[in-house]
């Protein structure tokens, strides 16, 4: 697990950590505690929404439009 002493929110390194509250993100061992200067701060950081790029790749980003240098009919010239 990787402990993390500095509050995202508010950018303050906490020398000590007894007490604080913390998140645990993720699972394994890329696990990572996060510890907070505040309740309040923890909070703000889990009020911010996450992002899933993964499940945009779920659509297909197939571009049908010709790039330049292409042929004409989309069918590649053999070479003879």
């Amino acid at each position: 697990m990787r402990i993390e002493r500095t509050d995202p929110v508010t950018g303050k390194t906490l020398s000590e950590t007894e007490g604080r509250p913390y998140v645990v993100e993720g699972e394994g061992p890329d696990t990572l505690k996060i510890y907070f200067e505040s309740e309040e701060t923890k909070q703000s950081y889990l009020s911010v929404g996450t992002e899933h790029p993964e499940q945009g790749l779920r659509r297909t980003l197939d571009n049908p439009a010709p790039l330049p240098g292409d042929p004409p009919n989309g069918i590649p010239q053999q070479q003879g």
